[in-house]
Formats: C-alpha cells, sequence, structure tokens
C-alpha cells in the first residue's frame, strides 16, 4: 500500500484524484493522510467525496474514511468495469474534477462507457466545462481514444444543477508530442451571465477589449437562463493549429468585472507571449495520460506546484519520471520517462 502524507507539494484535492485514478489503473491501494492539508478548510469536500465514490463504482473498490471533512483515507481498488454511469455532486462541486478521477480508467477498460455527471460546470477553483472540452480532450483524443463531451445544462456556484455528458470509446494511449502549437487560427472572448445586471459582463468585455487589442468581433456576451444562475465567467480563447487554450475568470462577489477580466487577459497575454505548448492548467492534466502512456513529451510555461505535485504521484505508483526541463526561451520541456 502506498502511503502519502496529503498535506506534501500543492496539499489540495489533486492528490486525491491522481491517487485514485492510478490505483484503479495499476491495481494498488493507498492511504493518505492530512487529506487537502493546505487548504484553508482540510478534508474532503463534497465532490472529492463523489469523485471518490465513482472510483469505487466503476472499480468495485472500497475505501475507509470517506466522509465530508475526513482527514485520512483508505482505498482498495477492484477491477475497472466499463458501462453507463451516473454521478451526482450534489452541490456546485465540479463535474470536471469527478471526471478527471475516472476517465483515465475508462479509457483503459477495454469497452465503451457512458458518464452522466451533475454539479457544478462552471465554479472557481476547477476548469470549466469549455476548457475540458476543447483544450483537454482533443489532446487525450490524439492519444488514441476517442472522447466526446457535452454540455447539457449550466451550474454555477453556489447553486450547481449543471449536467455533462461524456461518451468514452476506449483504446491503448500511444506517446505523442506536443511541442508546438502551430499557426494562430482564431481568438475570441465571451462573458457569459444569468440572473445578473447585463452591464456585469459588459464591463468584463469592454475591460477586455481594451487590454486584449483583439479584433471587434472576437468579443461577445451571452445571456443564459435564469434558471441556471446566478453566475458569470469570462472566458478567453485562442485556437492554434495544435492547441486551444481557454482562460477563464469566475465572477464572484467582492471583486469588480474590471479586476476579474484584468486578471484572465493578464494570463492570456502571458500565455500568447510564450511559445509554449501548453498552459499552466493544461499541463498539469496532460501528466497523467502521458505518463499512462509510457511516454511523450510537451512545452509548457513555468511549472506550477500542481504539476509538481502531480509528477511525485505518478513516480509512485508508476516509477515513471517527469522530467522538466528549461530551455533558452523560458519556456520548459517535459518529459515522461
Amino acid at each position: 500500500m502506498i502511503i502519502i502524507d496529503g498535506s506534501e507539494g500543492e496539499g489540495g484535492g489533486q492528490v486525491v484524484r491522481n491517487a485514485c485514478a492510478l490505483s484503479l489503473v495499476t491495481g494498488t491501494p493507498f492511504h493518505i493522510t492530512n487529506v487537502r492539508g493546505k487548504r484553508s478548510k482540510p478534508g474532503l469536500m463534497r465532490q472529492h467525496v463523489t469523485a471518490v465514490e465513482a472510483a469505487c463504482t466503476i472499480g468495485g473498490g472500497d475505501c475507509d474514511g470517506l466522509a465530508v471533512g475526513s482527514g485520512e483515507l483508505v482505498f482498495r481498488p477492484g477491477t475497472v468495469v466499463p458501462g453507463d454511469y451516473r454521478f451526482a455532486v450534489g452541490t456546485a462541486g465540479s463535474t470536471s474534477l469527478v471526471l478527471q478521477t475516472v476517465l483515465m480508467p475508462l479509457i483503459l477498460a477495454g469497452a465503451p462507457s457512458r458518464l452522466i455527471l451533475e454539479g457544478g460546470t462552471h465554479n472557481m477553483m476547477a476548469p470549466p466545462f469549455d476548457f475540458i472540452a476543447r483544450t483537454f480532450l482533443p489532446v487525450v483524443n490524439r492519444m488514441g481514444p476517442t472522447v466526446e463531451a457535452r454540455l447539457v445544462r449550466h451550474g454555477f456556484y453556489p447553486r450547481g444543477g449543471g449536467r455533462i455528458e461524456v461518451d468514452i470509446a476506449p483504446a491503448p494511449l500511444r506517446p505523442i508530442d506536443c511541442v508546438e502549437r502551430g499557426a494562430l487560427l482564431s481568438r475570441s472572448a465571451l462573458a457569459m451571465f444569468t440572473g445578473l445586471p447585463f452591464e456585469v459582463a459588459d464591463r468584463e468585455i469592454a475591460t477586455a477589449k481594451k487590454l486584449l487589442g483583439w479584433p471587434k468581433e472576437a468579443f461577445a456576451v451571452r445571456q443564459l437562463p435564469e434558471e441556471q444562475g446566478p453566475g458569470n465567467i469570462l472566458l478567453l480563447e485562442a485556437a492554434y493549429e495544435h492547441v486551444t487554450e481557454i482562460v477563464s475568470g469566475f465572477g464572484q462577489l467582492g471583486v469588480p468585472a474590471e479586476q476579474l477580466a484584468r486578471r484572465a487577459a493578464g494570463r492570456m497575454t502571458g500565455y500568447e507571449a510564450s511559445d509554449a505548448f501548453a498552459g499552466p492548467y493544461l499541463a498539469d492534466q496532460l501528466l497523467l495520460p502521458f505518463a499512462l502512456a509510457g511516454g511523450g513529451t510537451f512545452t509548457t510555461v513555468k511549472p506550477s506546484q500542481h504539476s509538481l505535485t502531480a509528477a511525485d504521484i505518478i513516480g509512485r505508483f508508476l516509477g515513471r519520471r517527469c522530467v522538466f526541463e528549461q530551455l533558452e526561451t523560458g519556456t520548459h520541456r517535459v518529459e515522461i520517462r
């Protein structure tokens, strides 16, 4: 059994999700102490409990300590069984993070699966659905499988109530190289809102327009049905030949629309100024499929603590090294060995 101190490294829920996925794939049990030890509210939250429940369901596993607030978790995997599954977080907890937990085991399960995930689709501290569908999954699909995700209903914090559907046609993961992003194809900025004044989204777009200098037709505002809110997100998207980067800014009480837009625009400007294939959030998510493929390389911006922690967990389960090498341009090359 692998013993993990959940307060080490990034010290968040990613440790739980990656450990569950790797445990199901390798058949190795684990024991995490100090779960989410570096968070202001340590222990399992509702979305983490749902993610582990999902891992137990698809993999015939069992665990001890599975409760909201628990600081200790023991997980013993069984055999992953592909099929049709539905998991409801029950709050605005992220559907994307539940998907991250079960996706790789189901991709390697040998038969198709279909997932229905209900909860939050656009909430802070997790990649929004748009990022999963248009940034992460296209790279995974280049590695062999075919994964298609559909957004049925938006779910914002704190209400939740969103729904996504995912179809998985499995295949062995093959190593690929993602070193260059290719030519720029398009850019877009979208402010989505519901249950809030129109001028909030309008101010976000006005600020982004001023800072990014993109063509006028690249900017848009979209109002969603009232029952899907309240909520607000600014999505900045740069589509290249080989990768699409999506930067998001989530509306929250006490944060002016202009400040939200400035942060998002700054992050997008930083990405576009580099020559890296993957932004920081995509890099975090590519480590697991690349490691399970047994190799591959990609370039990214400066590695985050999330990435370094993920690399450590991967090493414990698979014995593979994620090597980060800074290039002369400042970009980092990541190689799985």
